[in-house]
């Protein structure tokens, strides 16, 4: 809240009440922390390349605090094509992120690690996705946005979901 304290003109000065600091957020580094890319069927695909494939995608957010005001932020993909003669490819990245945060209220640290540094990462590593399929000899797989507090509020619904027991009907 602020407080409003009259000057000598009579103009009202705004000061913020007490002893409020502001937030900051400082990205320390960015990096990839886990790789991999499968294509285990090149051969059949080479003399076949059959149907168009099914494609797989998962998206996943951790977090975890690393020291007093350090955190990574982490976001896990994995990607799956797939048709009639089996795995096209398989690639999974997690990508993440080492913040320095202070000043946030401990309500607002985990939204703000699972949303605000995710959506910070994403686009580094949707280039790296893109990159990887197509260094891979496919058409590269470029990701839609993702929305990572439509993720959280999942996350949290099914945090919540997990302690109730199943009603009876």
């Amino acid at each position: 809240m602020a407080e409003v304290t009259k000057t000598g003109n009579g103009e009202g000065a705004t000061s913020p009440a007490g002893d409020a600091k502001q937030a900051q957020v400082r990205v320390i580094a960015q990096y990839i922390k886990d790789l991999s890319f499968e294509n285990p069927n090149v051969r059949k695909l080479l003399e076949n390349p059959g149907e168009a494939p099914n494609l797989r995608v998962e998206v996943n957010v951790n977090a975890s605090k690393l020291t007093a005001n350090t955190y990574e932020s982490a976001i896990h993909l994995k990607a799956e094509a797939t048709n009639k003669l089996g795995v096209i490819y398989d690639m999974e990245l997690a990508y993440a992120g080492m913040f320095q945060i202070e000043n946030i209220p401990e309500p607002s640290l985990e939204p703000f690690l699972l949303i605000n540094c995710p959506s910070l990462l994403f686009p580094f590593a949707r280039r790296l996705v893109a990159d990887l399929t197509r260094e891979g000899g496919f058409p590269p797989l470029l990701l839609d946005p993702i929305d990572f507090a439509a993720l959280f509020v999942r996350r949290q619904q099914e945090k919540s979901g997990q302690g109730q027991s199943p009603s009876v009907n």
